[in-house]
């Protein structure tokens, strides 16, 4: 058998992104307990916001705030998350559609195994503790049946 060749390969990403206004109020709004989404010019809400209609290409810059609160248009479960995901024990990967939103938000759904997610089931933020004004800031989406109060509802 012939010897194989190796090299070390480290993928990195070794630039940073700066941000516009629309992304920067995103982020600012996470921070602070609130989803922000961008309305197009046709009335669409499009979350998490872009700068650009991706349709028309137009500038769009008018922030609405949408709901905490969504509904899983699709998922996959991940039985063995990696180092760097959102959550350590096994959890569903999720698209959620937020109330008030036409978009969905991909993210991390804590449940507590596969038979347990649906396509059109009600879902929620589940806040981190502490927030930076980054995605993190959304530490995950749980479970909703509507009983409880909005997490959203208060800021703090």
């Amino acid at each position: 058998m012939p010897d194989v060749l190796k090299a070390p390969l480290v993928v990195e990403f070794p630039f940073t992104r700066s941000l516009g206004p629309v992304q920067s109020a995103f982020l600012t709004g996470l921070r602070e307990r609130v989803v922000l989404g961008v309305r197009t010019t046709d009335g669409r809400t499009l979350v998490p916001p872009v700068e650009y209609d991706p349709v028309t290409a137009d500038e769009i810059r008018d922030l609405v705030e949408v709901a905490p609160t969504g509904t899983v248009t699709t998922w996959a479960w991940n039985h063995a998350p990696r180092r760097g995901q959102p959550l350590a024990t096994p959890f569903a990967w999720v698209l959620v559609r937020l109330d008030g939103a036409d978009t969905a938000l991909l993210h991390a759904l804590d449940a507590p195994g596969p038979d347990t997610v649906r396509t059109g089931m009600r879902v929620r933020v589940r806040w981190a503790t502490e927030r930076s004004g980054a995605i993190t800031d959304i530490a995950c989406f749980e479970p909703y049946d509507g009983a409880a109060a909005e997490p959203g509802g208060h800021r703090g």
